[in-house]
Order: structure tokens, then C-alpha cells, then sequence
């Protein structure tokens, strides 16, 4: 419980209506979480306006309703108090800083933006620093933890008061470090806001997210402004091998540093052998094995080292960790069928790029006569944009490429398979398959491959549903593959 007066300190500009002595029990976005004596505050979003439910987070008993409209305290007789201010969704974070009482300024936090690899960093952050010996905190798309204990992950980033009250529990908990990834639609909505970081880290940026940014430019914007709100005191460290990524340091106010397989930079990496046992590089002048696979691993496992080192960590105990850890669960998973030797891989890749990677990756190590099916769909209500790349990448990378569907949401799956064959030109269509149902595609893919072959599962990795119309039904490709491949040994 926090007093008002004590929660409101610092936003600037308000009016109010009403009595300031309050202690408040809580803060709520949604209407039907309000509690008694909490603030209920009215955001406007995409989809709906806080502003229509005031009555109801009343009735519901809010003792304090933050509104944008002050026309609306006018015509509503609503018995509380009204706190007019300019943009309401810009304050939530600030407002759930100060009711859990700062809880990023009792923490390392340190926030990982970029298009791909931002689950397998911040994870390899948490596993690394735990392994370290320190308490630590993890918001990803695939799980969040606080320690030891483990809670089931809805957005890549929470939202504000979700975000702000987690961190709490992770001061509560004794953590001193928290990693997290930090979305473009966070930065864009606010959802950080009030976070003091003590690290940014890039890690690349391709075009995704497009239905949401509209443009790439803006994706872009919105990226660079989580850099450009680092604090002095904090570090921002960038993959100078990107070709935007030194944009992310123009305007900050954080330590500038860089990470490069490639470039002169603040933390040098080379890869000296690249196989499906793991990476072998030199990081920092020293010989270091890892157990990750592949060149876009190499950049992930750069970037934790020069995060770890800008905190403070020794040099040597952190390569002595970072060899044996393993990475986030979805992300170029392997599995190996009993009987054929079938290899079986499962990964997130759901942007062009990020398929792209992966599949260059499997060319590099696969030996001369291993044939290579990958299974590959597009999520619907999304960028339509990348359908057509998606099949044209999947296609011509792969020996076959079999498409079909992913989560279609509200969307017809057979529409977008039209989308992601309109990419396609002749001789791409002749190696490709299409099939809708996803778990018959992964299984006719597991049927056709040959003992030794590859079958990449790519687009949901960590995913364990399929949304339908609205609907999650249980879905999981590595339960999925497994079967086929338990199938297959029969």
C-alpha cells in the first residue's frame, strides 16, 4: 500500500478533481482487475479505450481514476477521484515505479533490443550470472523467472505495472541482476518506461513487425530511442557488424561500446571452427569452445560476454561459464531420431532473416549427400510483407521446403499459403510442398527425409499452441517431431 500523493510525485502537468489522501492498494490498465482502493488508469490502445470502461472500474471499487478527457469528469457523476493528464499511457510505468517503490534502481537491469536473438541473449545472461553465483531475474518471450522459480511468459514484454511488480518480486526475492528482452512495441507503448537500465545491448534489426511500424524507418526510430533514453552511468553496446547499429548509439547518453565478428570493436570475436558439436572462437584474444551452433550464435555469445564484461565480471570466469551453457528453449533445438539418425531442429525463425540465418547455418555444417526439408509457415494477423520472402528463402535454401500453416489467428491458413506461394517462381514451386495441417506437414516431412538427412521445423519454436479463430489449442513441433521420429523407428 502506497500513499497518492507519494505515487504521483514527479509526473508533471496534472489536474485533479477530487481528495489526494489516499492510500492505494493497487494499479490496474483493465477495468475488471480493479480492486477497492486501487487507481484504475484509463489508456487508450489499438484495440480498445480505457476511457469506455470508467464506470466500471468504479464500480468495481477504484478509489482513483487517471483519465486523458477532461470533458469526461464533467459528464460522468462517478464518486472519486479524477487525475486529468496529457497522455496517460505514457505514465503507467512511471506511476508503477513509484508504487513498488523503484524496484530497477535495486537491480542491474539490462535490456536486449534487436529483430533476432533476443530470447537466446537475455537467457544466456540469466543462465550465465546464476551459474556466477548471483541471484538473478529474466523476462523473455519464453519464461519468466525470478531465481529459481519459473512463470509462464504472455508478451516478450509485459506490460508497465506487470513489468514494474515483477521486478519487485525479484528484489523481494534477493536478485541483484535482471535481463530482460525489450520489444520495439514496448518502447513504442511505454512499457519501460520508468525502468532505470544499467545496460542496452543491439543485437540486429531486419524487417519485421511492419504491420505494427508501418514503416522500416520507424521500426528503426523506435529501436534507436530505447538507446537513446540509457542513463549516464549505464552501457549501450551494439553489433558494430549490422549495418544500423552504430545508429543506435548516436544520441545516448550511456557508455558507447561495440561487439564485432568482423569490424575493429570494443569486444573482437572470431570464429575458428563452426560444427554441429558447437563453435570454437577466439573472444577477447582467448580460445574459447561453446556448445551453440551456428554464425548467428557466435554474435549471441559475443554480445553476453561484452554485457558481463561491461558490468564488471571477470574475463576468465565468464568464458569458463559461458562454455557449457546451452541457450533458450526453441532456438535451434536438436533432436536425432533412434533409428535413422535423422536430425531434427526446431527453431523460432519467423522473420526472413532469422530463416535465413538458420539455414545458412545447417549449409555450412551439412556434409556432401544430406538432404535438408524444412517445414515453414506465416502467423496470420501479421506483416504480409515477409510471406512471399518467407517461401522464396525456405525454397531456396532447403533441398524441399513443404509450407503450411503456423498460427493463422483470425485469418484464413489457405490465404496465406496463396500469399507465401506467390514468391515462388518455377523451379522454387517444383520443391515445394503444400500442406496446411501443420503436424501432417512436419510428418511427411520426417517421412520423406532419408537416414541422415535434416528436417528443420522453423516459425514457433518455444510455442507449445496453435491459435485458430481466436482459439489456442495445444501445439508443440518438438512434441510433434518426436513422435514422427518415434514413428519412424517402429
Amino acid at each position: 500500500m502506497r500513499q497518492l500523493n507519494d505515487i504521483l510525485a514527479g509526473i508533471d502537468h496534472i489536474v485533479v478533481k477530487g481528495n489526494l489522501d489516499h492510500d492505494v492498494t493497487g494499479l490496474h490498465i483493465d477495468s475488471r482487475k480493479v480492486t477497492p482502493g486501487s487507481i484504475f488508469i484509463a489508456v487508450k490502445g489499438s484495440v480498445t479505450d480505457g476511457h469506455d470502461y470508467l464506470e466500471k472500474a468504479v464500480e468495481n471499487g477504484a478509489a482513483v481514476v487517471i483519465i486523458e478527457n477532461a470533458v469526461v469528469v464533467r459528464v460522468l457523476d462517478i464518486p472519486a477521484t479524477f487525475i486529468v493528464v496529457k497522455d496517460s499511457g505514457a505514465i503507467v510505468g512511471l506511476l508503477a515505479s513509484a508504487f513498488y517503490d523503484h524496484p530497477s534502481r535495486s537491480l542491474n537491469v539490462v535490456g536486449v533490443t534487436g529483430t533476432n536473438g533476443k530470447t537466446t541473449t537475455a537467457t544466456l545472461l540469466y543462465q550465465l550470472y546464476e551459474q556466477m553465483g548471483h541471484k538473478c531475474g529474466l523476462l523473455s518471450t519464453v519464461q519468466n523467472k525470478i531465481h529459481d522459480q519459473t512463470e509462464a511468459s504472455t508478451h516478450t514484454t509485459p506490460d508497465a505495472i506487470s513489468v514494474h511488480e515483477l521486478l519487485s518480486r525479484m528484489v523481494d526475492a534477493g536478485c541483484e541482476y535482471a535481463f530482460m528482452e525489450v520489444s520495439s512495441h514496448a518502447v513504442h507503448q511505454h512499457r519501460i518506461a520508468g525502468i532505470k537500465f544499467a545496460g542496452g545491448l543491439f543485437t540486429n534489426i531486419t524487417h519485421d513487425h511492419l504491420d505494427y511500424h508501418k514503416t522500416f524507418d520507424e521500426y528503426i526510430r523506435v529501436k534507436k530511442s530505447f538507446f537513446d533514453g540509457l542513463p549516464e552511468g549505464a552501457f549501450a553496446l551494439t553489433n558494430a557488424d549490422d549495418k544500423r547499429g552504430i545508429v543506435m548509439l548516436q544520441n545516448t547518453k550511456a557508455s558507447k561500446n561495440t561487439y564485432s565478428l568482423k569490424m575493429p570493436a570494443t569486444i573482437k570475436g572470431k570464429v575458428m571452427e563452426n560444427n554441429l558439436t558447437g563453435l570454437v572462437m577466439i573472444v577477447d584474444g582467448v580460445e574459447a569452445h561453446f556448445r551453440m551452433i551456428g554464425t548467428f550464435n557466435a554474435y549471441n555469445l559475443l554480445a553476453v560476454y561484452g554485457a558481463a564484461i561491461l558490468l564488471g565480471a571477470d574475463k576468465m570466469d565468464v568464458l569458463a561459464v559461458m562454455s557449457g551453457l546451452r541457450g533458450a528453449a526453441g532456438r535451434f533445438e536438436t533432436y536425432m531420431s533412434p533409428k535413422d539418425k535423422i536430425l531434427g531442429i526446431v527453431d523460432y525463425a519467423h522473420t526472413p532473416d532469422a530463416l535465413i540465418n538458420v539455414l545458412a547455418t545447417i549449409n555450412q555444417l551439412r556434409t556432401q549427400g544430406q538432404q535438408l526439408f524444412t517445414v515453414i509457415g506465416c502467423g496470420g494477423d501479421r506483416d504480409k510483407t515477409k510471406r512471399p520472402v518467407m517461401a522464396e528463402v525456405a525454397c531456396e535454401h532447403s533441398d524441399k521446403a513443404i509450407l503450411t500453416a503456423d498460427n493463422p489467428r483470425s485469418e484464413d491458413p489457405e490465404v496465406i499459403l496463396n500469399e507465401m506461394e506467390a514468391g515462388l517462381n518455377g523451379p522454387q514451386k517444383r520443391k515445394s510442398l503444400r500442406i496446411t495441417d501443420r503436424r501432417e506437414a512436419i510428418k511427411v516431412a520426417c517421412t520423406l527425409a532419408q537416414p541422415g538427412d535434416i528436417v528443420l521445423v522453423a516459425g514457433k519454436g518455444h510455442e507449445n499452441y496453435q491459435e485458430i479463430k481466436g482459439v489456442k489449442h495445444h501445439f508443440d513441433d518438438k512434441e510433434i517431431l518426436t513422435q514422427a521420429f518415434e514413428t519412424l523407428n517402429k
